[in-house]
């Protein structure tokens, strides 16, 4: 008798398309980070979520004011603040003027960084 095999899926987070569509026609690349899906632009990441709700990067001197925000708090790793870093929870962004200010304080900080340039690649010489 053949085993029945039952593959779980994940549910697509609804928050990714949102995201997407909040950032319309804006330059942005996603990247898989911190257990869900970040938006970078110009190689810094501006924003993420995951299960746990929104990531939004609103720079040092933004941080206390962010993080004072209604369902907004310190972003935490490894038992370590994250200065710079808020997590919001998904109660925050709950109507699309909540995003879009949380994306709007993200894009403030993130655009006064110089873009990223990934290192090229050093092509490995034969022994």
């Amino acid at each position: 008798m053949a085993k029945s095999v039952t593959k779980t899926t994940v549910a697509p987070d609804p928050m990714v398309e949102r995201l997407r569509a909040a950032l319309g026609r804006r330059a942005f690349t996603e990247q898989k980070m911190f257990g869900g899906t970040c938006f970078m632009i110009n190689g810094n990441m501006l924003i993420g979520t995951s299960k746990r709700g929104l990531l939004v990067r609103v720079g040092k001197d933004g941080h206390a004011a962010a993080a004072a925000r209604p369902h907004a708090r310190p972003m935490e790793m490894g038992g370590r603040s994250m200065e710079g870093y808020v997590h919001v929870a998904p109660e925050g962004t709950a109507t699309e003027a909540d995003l879009a200010e949380w994306i709007d304080r993200a894009l403030a900080f993130v655009e006064t960084l110089p873009p990223k340039v990934k290192p090229a690649k050093v092509a490995k010489r034969p022994a």
